[in-house]
């Protein structure tokens, strides 16, 4: 997704409160990590960022905030799911200064009308210098 498209999420999404349960509005919290203008300063920020992408079905973002020997190809949202709410359980490290860290967390959906929850420990690192994705362990 090339910068035009991401600023029409971002219009279309002025207002309205991020989806990764920051209590901002999403113009100003994940809209601009999304967009390539900030980066996610933590582990934890990224993360969140990353749930927003998946809520929003920013596939694109999804890809570029995954790690290389990780990323896969492609990604395929599934159309009936919907993201509705992130709870952080734990962070372990993953700060300012930090090369890695992890980040426990619920991610909560609708799937066909049905809830469910997703529980991950997801692992960070930093890859020229920004925060990216690993993998993580679903319990």
């Amino acid at each position: 997704m090339g910068k035009g498209a991401g600023r029409r999420r971002a219009n279309a999404t002025t207002g309205r409160v991020c989806p990764c349960g920051s209590g901002q509005a999403y113009a100003d919290c994940c809209a601009p990590v999304h967009d390539g203008d900030a980066q996610a300063p933590t582990a934890e920020a990224l993360m969140r960022s990353r749930f927003s992408a998946f809520a929003l079905g920013d596939t694109g973002y999804l890809l570029r905030s995954w790690h290389s020997s990780t990323r896969p190809a492609s990604l395929e949202l599934d159309p009936g799911q919907r993201w509705t709410r992130l709870e952080i359980v734990e962070t372990e490290r993953g700060g300012l200064l930090d090369a890695a860290g992890t980040v426990t967390f619920h991610a909560h959906y609708r799937d066909t009308g049905k809830p469910g929850t997703l529980t991950e420990h997801s692992r960070f690192v930093r890859e020229d210098g920004r925060w990216v994705y690993v993998d993580g362990d679903q319990t």
